[in-house]
Formats: C-alpha cells, structure tokens, sequence
C-alpha cells in the first residue's frame, strides 16, 4: 500500500555534512512526522545505500521530503525563509526566535557542530542554542533537531498537524 504524500512543508531541516547515517535516518523519520523538508548537505555516507540510515528511517522514507546538495549555498537557495544555525556558540535560546513559515533551522555534524565560516555566513538570520546543563558536551543531532523544529512547529500552530 503506498502512503500518501503530504504537501504541507512549512520548515526545513538542514543538516550540515552529517556523519552519523543513523541519525539522518532519525531526520528522515522527523521529517515524515511533522511535514518538514529535510535538505542534507554532502553527506559523509552513501544516502542511498546505508543499512543503518534506512533502519533508523524504517518505513518513512516513501512519507519524508528530502533534498541532498553538494553545497551549502546550494541548500541555502532551496530554504525559501530565514536560516537560524543551531549552536553551543549561541546566547540567544531557540524558543526566543519568532519562526516563519519557510524557515530553515540548519544543524551541524556530528561530533564537532558548524564549522567557523558557516556560523560566520551573513546570510544567516541569527545563531540559536538549545538550553542544556554546564558539564555536559552536546545533545544528540535527531534530538536537537526535533526540539527546534518542533518549537518552531508549534509556533506555527502545528499547521497541517493532528
């Protein structure tokens, strides 16, 4: 049986030259899950061809909305909204951002987050962090990612949601 294919895509996911398949596989998921589009920026593993990205993605890839690209400019002319990068180097907490539809909340690799001339771009709309406690590293990438899309979702008043 196919599933139906949703056309509400209000934000987008980014993520950032991703190391980790099983948590694009996670994205994947999320993505299926709430509308969102998630773009994926050179991956650093065969996208059509890893074990661990399609189990953690299970059956949700027919259901997702996803884009690679071989650049970041690339994924930034496919966000139609404002770019908030996520990251430890932020003083603003992502629930102080007002999202829009099309926004994109753009996302690091996994373990070293956005490299310096990302979080530097101009064309981005701000850096945002994730409230965490002091004497712990970082959160999981999926994880991170469903906690800002979901606030920005919510926001939005969960369009297209049930």
């Amino acid at each position: 049986m196919r599933h139906p294919v949703y056309t509400i895509r209000v934000l987008h996911v980014i993520f950032f030259e991703p190391r980790i398949p099983g948590n694009t596989g996670a994205a994947i998921r999320l993505s299926a899950c709430s509308g969102s589009q998630l773009h994926v920026v050179n991956p650093l593993f065969d996208m059509t061809d890893d074990t661990k990205l399609k189990r953690a993605g299970l059956d949700y890839h027919d259901l997702a909305h996803v884009c690679t690209h071989d650049s970041f400019n690339d994924a930034l002319a496919a966000v139609p909204g404002r770019v908030w990068a996520f990251t430890g180097h932020a003083d603003t907490y992502h629930t102080d951002v007002t999202y829009a539809d099309g926004d994109g909340l753009l996302f690091g690799p996994e373990p070293t987050g956005l490299p310096p001339e990302i979080l530097n771009d101009t064309r981005l709309a701000g850096l945002v962090r994730i409230p965490m406690m002091p004497t712990v590293r970082s959160l999981n990438l999926a994880n991170s990612a469903s906690i800002g899309l979901y606030e920005a979702w919510r926001q939005l008043g969960f369009s297209g949601g049930v």
